[in-house]
């Protein structure tokens, strides 16, 4: 059966496949974008591609666009906008740290609590959060985007718990490491502000971790999972994505009962 299915950060990656995907499939998808010229390019695609969407800009750390969601009645919320920066969190300026945290905890749990607010009146409904294998797993120089998303999973854990009284549904998506750019223009925000002179983190240290988004999956099977998945009535709380991935997660999730200093 289609849905409508609001989704936000729809300007780029994986928000922008999902959002087509999901409208090639037959579902009202109203997409949102941070940047207005982001609305712009998505609606050129949708309209090649003969796709019926709503987009629009809705900048989640903006009290005014966030106002536009109460315009509308959907089925699933997708909170998918987030920003990523790496960097050693001993010495990541506090500014990105808060930045990060804005966006992608403060800001989207704002959007969320407006569409939990709709569904719970609605009576029924399904919220997704986009988490990221960053909200099990702990990979040196990547912290500041992993602790938003460990936030993310117990913000989940207990909405799922407080809004299935009221009929209604939470979820995340975890992805791994896919190929969309938005890792690699993280890990390159670092060098703004690192100084080998100042600080004691060693470059080839971060340099080696870097190594590994030079082998990242392919977004479109990322993508062709997510439109399965946002719309569908049952699936796990947690849908980590690729099998590999989880595979992993799970392994690393053990290894912390029995790790020692």
């Amino acid at each position: 059966m289609a849905k409508t299915i609001f989704i936000t950060g729809a300007g780029s990656g994986l928000g922008r496949g999902a959002s087509l995907g999901l409208a090639k499939k037959g579902h009202r998808v109203i997409a949102t974008t941070e940047l207005t010229s982001q609305k712009t390019d998505l609606m050129r695609e949708a309209e090649e591609q003969g796709l019926d969407m709503e987009v629009f800009k809705l900048d989640i750390t903006n009290e005014r666009d966030r106002e536009q969601i109460q315009k509308y009645d959907f089925d699933v919320f997708v909170a998918n906008a987030a920003i990523n920066e790496g960097g050693p969190l001993a010495e990541v300026p506090m500014d990105r740290i808060r930045a990060l945290f804005e966006v992608n905890v403060f800001s989207t749990l704002e959007t969320v609590q407006i569409a939990a607010r709709k569904l719970v009146e609605k009576g029924s409904g399904k919220i997704i959060f986009m988490s990221s294998m960053a909200g099990i797993s702990a990979t040196p120089y990547v912290g500041p985007y992993t602790a938003t998303k460990h936030a993310i999973e117990g913000i989940a854990q207990t909405m799922k718990s407080e809004l299935e009284k009221h009929n209604v549904k939470v979820a995340t998506i975890n992805p791994g490491a896919f190929e969309t750019g938005f890792n690699k223009r993280a890990a390159e925000e670092k060098w703004k502000w690192y100084d080998e002179e100042k600080n004691f983190t060693r470059k080839e240290d971060m340099e080696k971790q870097e190594e590994a988004l030079k082998d990242q999956f392919d977004p479109k099977d990322m993508i062709a999972k997510m439109v399965e998945i946002i719309p569908a009535d049952q699936h796990k709380f947690r849908t980590v994505y690729p099998e590999e991935t989880e595979k992993q997660l799970k392994k690393t999730q053990e290894k912390r009962w029995t790790m020692e200093i």
